[in-house]
């Protein structure tokens, strides 16, 4: 093959790629394809891209290093330099739903082949990629590093005189528990990477980076795997989503007076992870999502990682359904159900209007009530795996809960925490050390339980044999899947994982295989993701279990601000939120509660069965209103005219536009806030309220200027609205 460029896409999005077969391939620049340079008549500009461009793969391996640069960054591997492109292929068209390229690339030396799959859907401006290794050498080849997906020249459509420090911004979402999806904007500088003016000198940059990284088993314990650039002033961004349930790293840094991109799976440098590739092996890296928008920020960014999300998940009916669920944990039983604590709740529940109800966890306990356990959790917490029910708490047997359930009309539940074994649970002994995470040949331990590992078959039977005794003895509909600890950087255990991130890596992928394998027995059944509320937001989980618990916040006046944000991350027909009214709160305040969870899935919780029939009247009245329209939410495009909301706002909005152009628009009034609010709406119309309680709201619609001026008169309320297009004669 000869030196060529290839520019690839579809009308939402083209890749500019550079096929050299004395070097690596390039990916030059991404974007629609009127903005992409022409090779034929911008020779110069193609070739600061090609200087500027990091291999389509970077590969970092012992014994190889980088080449050209030093400090922490992933970039410049010397065994990527030594890769040289030999061809590529394509699959599908512009008339099919999905295109597919492969670039192939080969390092001479060690006989390592790499190929950079990358795929794009019509209709969506993002590009889906992971990366395939395969050695065909005679030795083995040990990696510390290979990204998923990289990305150089990201300020070349910067104006002149611009600086990228300044021009370019990074949008990053912490995701503290309880306190979830805290998007914050600033720019490259205030993130303290500058052009320190080296390049100028022969030096490759500063040497610096911006990193964000997650180690261990809860994806998005500190920070969501995602992020984005966003040029000042332009409304091109660019966000990505690092699509892996482990270990994550992505990293910003500069090179040749740019910027680059590199995002990958787990890396020797931050997560322990090393894996030896033997002669004939392969190795996938994990995927990443990057979506490409010209206009409209981050926002527009997030609304087509949103349509990816929902284009690359698993099919569930739960998604076109959308049932209330009712949980009696939150506010409400707080892990410790009985049978005589759990009937008047499933009345009540059923009288309000849901149509799951899902035990908690503590069905299982045969410990006396409020017993606690290590660092204040219940004293069942270091005992479960086994999953049996407990007598003590259901005299009767947990089947005359479980039929007065179906009686009611809903569908039966469960809480399991599959993932662990607690140290005092007859199972610790009963498995395998094999079957559990071990480092240096020790069982680990975290917090009273232990890690089981999916890859033993011991260990895979026995949540198979769960899982089947409880759909089959008790007849649920629903399992509620959740993950307490964070097990570290990971195993060296059993044979075969290099490293504790390798062995990480292999029992991530061994749960969702587990998870499909559920889903492929019981494809009726409704697994809902949950790991400490928040902790596990990751679109490989996602795209298999169709609904996701999105905290565990118990403040009804904190809630809102996460419940606004959740869906830059979670599709809303996915993220459920809980509602828990209870007897003392005010009108206002049960609105709140109510709203705050009605534009997305509803977690129903609380006490009900303590309500007044005037409170349960607008608790049934808010559900309701729901089933009215819950049937769009599953095409809905999120979007925040007020702002993605900061955590002590005063006033918060999360709008969505659904099928036939309608706006749903919920608004909170936080203490302290004025008691008027502005919103720009450009493209709604009139409003109308669906739901709201205590003192009504005041809504003023001003045509000309698009904008809805909202007055709640009491602090510590909200208000359901719809805008309805006008459409013209």
């Amino acid at each position: 093959m000869s030196v060529t460029f290839l520019r690839w896409g579809t009308d939402e999005l083209s890749l500019l790629i550079h096929l050299d077969p004395a070097g690596p391939a390039r990916l030059l620049a991404v974007g629609e394809a009127a903005a992409l340079p022409d090779p034929d008549r911008e020779a110069d500009v193609c070739a600061r891209l090609i200087r500027r461009a990091l291999p389509l793969v970077e590969i970092q391996t012992a014994g190889d290093g980088r080449l050209g640069t030093s400090g922490k960054r992933h970039v410049d591997g010397a065994l990527s330099a030594r890769l040289r492109c030999t061809g590529h292929e394509e699959d599908g068209n512009a008339q099919e739903s999905v295109r597919t390229l492969r670039v192939r690339m080969v390092d001479d030396t060690t006989g390592l082949t790499a190929t950079g799959v990358l795929r794009l859907r019509a209709g969506l401006p993002v590009v889906h990629s992971e990366v395939l290794l395969w050695n065909v050498g005679r030795a083995p080849v040990t990696l510390e590093y290979v990204s998923s997906f990289t990305l150089s020249n990201l300020a070349r459509r910067l104006p002149a005189g611009v600086r990228w420090e300044d021009g370019l911004s990074l949008w990053l979402a912490a995701n503290p528990w309880s306190g979830e999806f805290r998007w914050s904007r600033a720019t490259l500088a205030e993130r303290g990477l500058y052009d320190v003016g080296m390049a100028a000198f022969g030096q490759t940059g500063s040497k610096n980076r911006i990193a964000v990284t997650s180690t261990g088993s809860w994806s998005s314990s500190e920070h969501l795997p995602m992020g984005a650039v966003e040029e000042s002033g332009s409304g091109r961004a660019l966000a990505w989503q690092i699509e892996h349930n482990g270990s994550w790293h992505a990293e910003l840094g500069d090179r040749f007076s740019d910027v680059y991109l590199a995002l990958s799976g787990p890396t020797d440098r931050e997560h322990q992870w090393r894996h030896r590739l033997d002669p004939g092996k392969d190795f996938r890296t994990v995927p990443a999502a990057v979506a490409v928008v010209s206009e409209g920020g981050l926002q527009a960014a997030v609304g087509a990682l949103t349509a990816h999300r929902r284009a690359t998940r698993r099919h569930h009916q739960d998604l076109e359904q959308l049932p209330v669920v009712f949980n009696d944990f939150m506010n409400s039983l707080m892990g410790e159900p009985s049978t005589k604590a759990l009937l008047p709740l499933v009345d009540a529940a059923s009288a309000a209007g849901a149509e799951v109800f899902c035990i908690d966890a503590g069905w299982f306990d045969a410990g006396p009530p409020g017993l606690a356990g290590p660092g204040g959790v219940p004293g069942w917490w270091d005992a479960v795996g086994e999953w049996q029910e407990a007598p003590s708490r259901f005299p009767g047997g947990l089947g005359e809960v479980i039929d007065r359930i179906s009686a009611a009309g809903m569908v039966p539940g469960l809480w399991l925490e599959p993932e662990v074994v607690g140290v005092h649970s007859p199972l610790a002994s009963a498995l395998p050390d094999e079957a559990f995470f071990r480092r240096d040949g020790i069982r680990l331990t975290e917090w009273g339980r232990h890690q089981l590992d999916l890859r033993h078959p011991a260990a895979r039977a026995h949540l198979d044999t769960v899982v089947d005794r409880l759909v089959r003895d008790y007849g649920v509909g629903y399992i509620k899947l959740d993950y307490n600890i964070d097990i570290g950087a990971g195993t060296d255990g059993p044979t075969g994982s290099d490293s504790p991130g390798d062995g990480l890596l292999a029992a991530n992928r061994a749960y969702l295989d587990w998870l499909d394998a559920v889903l492929d027995r019981h494809p009726g059944l409704v697994l809902e993701s949950c790991a400490a509320g928040g902790s596990r937001t990751d679109h490989a989980i996602l795209s298999r279990l169709p609904i996701h618990s999105v905290t565990d916040q118990q403040d009804f006046r904190l809630i809102p601000a996460i419940a606004a944000a959740a869906p830059t991350a979670v599709t809303p027909e996915q993220g459920a939120i809980w509602a828990y009214p209870q007897a003392e709160h005010t009108d206002a305040e049960l609105g709140t509660v109510m709203i705050s969870a009605m534009l997305g899935r509803v977690h129903l919780s609380g006490r009900p069965d303590q309500l007044s029939s005037e409170q349960m009247a607008l608790v049934c009245e808010a559900l309701a209103v729901y089933k009215t329209y819950r049937h769009l939410l599953p095409t809905a495009r999120p979007f925040w005219p007020l702002g993605l909301p900061g955590w002590r706002d005063g006033w918060l909005a999360l709008a969505l536009t659904v099928q036939d152009g309608t706006t749903l628009l919920a608004l909170w009034r936080r203490r302290g806030a004025p008691e008027v609010v502005t919103v720009p709406l450009p493209e709604a119309g009139p409003p109308r309220v669906l739901f709201e309680a205590g003192t009504p709201a005041r809504l003023e619609w001003d045509e000309c200027g698009r904008t809805l001026r909202a007055a709640l008169p009491a602090e510590g309320s909200a208000v359901l609205i719809a805008l309805d297009v006008v459409h013209g004669p």
